[in-house]
């Protein structure tokens, strides 16, 4: 199984990291082209600046091809920016630049949520499947979901909110399971593919 990782903006170098960890070094590699993203299996989308990612998603070439294997069932694992990018609908917050999304997770999303940098923080989250004490969660300039249609399943809490929806092999979570130092939910993750 080859994973990618969408290598425009963001926390690369961690997801990077924390998947060679449950796999190979060479089983990872980064997408940055068309041509990169042909031949993996697997995407993960990172955090980072949504705004940021989208205009280079068009600058780069890869939001057509990358829509194209989307919709032929590509799975992904999106936290933060990268569940805001694949939201049907992002809610306008006056006097910022919203992402173009590409929409394949029926959810509705509110950037930065929980506040600014100083307001992030570490939260425990449940997740389906997930055995033993719950997750740590970082939430970092975390978006909000707000709603979610009857084909994003929720499958991540903290407490009773909603912190991670799957539609079919497409994960989404609002949190950043690669800064957590606690590989479980990446395996899970990843079993969920192989059980596939």
């Amino acid at each position: 199984m080859r994973i990618g990782i969408l290598a425009l903006q963001g926390d690369v170098p961690e997801h990077r990291t924390a998947f060679a960890r449950l796999t190979t070094p060479d089983a990872v590699s980064l997408v940055r082209s068309p041509a990169e993203l042909e031949p993996v299996d697997v995407l993960a989308m990172p955090g980072g600046e949504s705004t940021t990612i989208s205009r280079l998603l068009d600058e780069t070439h890869l939001r057509a091809p990358l829509t194209e294997r989307l919709q032929g069932g590509l799975p992904v694992l999106a936290t933060c920016a990268g569940l805001i990018l694949l939201s049907r609908e992002i809610e306008i917050v006056p006097n910022q630049r919203d992402p173009v999304p590409i929409p394949m997770l029926d959810v509705r999303v509110r950037r930065n949520d929980y506040g600014r940098q100083r307001e992030s923080f570490e939260g425990e989250v449940h997740l389906e499947g997930l055995r033993g004490t719950p997750f740590p969660g970082v939430f970092i300039r975390a978006p909000r979901i707000l709603a979610h249609g009857p084909s994003a399943v929720p499958i991540a809490w903290r407490g009773e909110e909603v912190v991670g929806v799957r539609s079919g092999p497409i994960w989404g979570l609002t949190f950043h399971p690669e800064l957590s130092g606690d590989d479980r939910l990446l395996r899970v993750f990843l079993d969920s593919l192989t059980a596939h």
